[in-house]
């Protein structure tokens, strides 16, 4: 009587049925290495104040402030402080000013593709209302310069309380201190329902 012909299973299919469960056998033998923790020193004062300020924290290339304590709002190094942040905010403006200038003289020529030519009218007309927006804030700018030298930046042109260091520092051309800006929004918007 002839034996069936017995079932041969492929080596790859042994192989990794066998390695898997070594494997798992090896890593249950295995014990994790210990973790060693490092003592490190702490940063000095000075140190840490610098890793504070990084350049997210610039305010058009300028560190923020740090009141001292028992300093008097806008003593003289505030206003130089916030006289620097205007004239490199005004600086950084006027370079862009330039840079469109110089970016419409050198892009401009008239493209013998309509639609080509319509693609750079609208990235002109983008760019000269940004430019529009840009000279508004100039003005802006100008008045702050010539608040901090009639000393009368930094307080709320309708109640004449301070402003405060960061809300000046988030928008150094504010007039308005958080409340009376609020007022004047909510004012405006209800306004702006009854006009509908």
């Amino acid at each position: 009587m002839k034996k069936p012909p017995r079932k041969r299973t492929s080596k790859s299919k042994v192989t990794s049925k066998t390695a898997t469960k070594a494997a798992g056998k090896a890593g249950a033998a295995k014990k994790a290495p210990k973790k060693t923790t490092k003592k490190v020193a702490k940063p000095t004062r000075t140190a840490r104040k610098r890793s504070k300020v990084n350049s997210d924290n610039l305010i058009h290339g300028i560190e923020p402030y740090q009141a001292r304590k028992g300093e008097d709002f806008m003593s003289d190094d505030q206003r130089d402080h916030f006289r620097n942040i205007l004239l490199s905010w005004k600086k950084e403006l006027m370079q862009e000013v330039d840079r469109t200038v110089h970016h419409m003289q050198d892009e401009a020529s008239n493209f013998p593709d309509p639609n080509d030519r319509a693609t750079q009218e609208s990235e002109f007309g983008l760019e000269l209302r940004t430019r529009d927006r840009e000279r508004k804030l100039l003005k802006k700018i100008a008045s702050a310069i010539s608040r901090l030298d009639d000393e009368s930046y930094g307080y709320c042109e309708e109640t004449g309380e301070e402003i405060g260091l960061q809300r000046l520092e988030a928008r150094p051309v504010a007039t308005l201190c958080v409340e009376a800006q609020e007022r004047r929004e909510l004012a405006e918007r209800q306004y702006s329902d009854h006009d509908e």
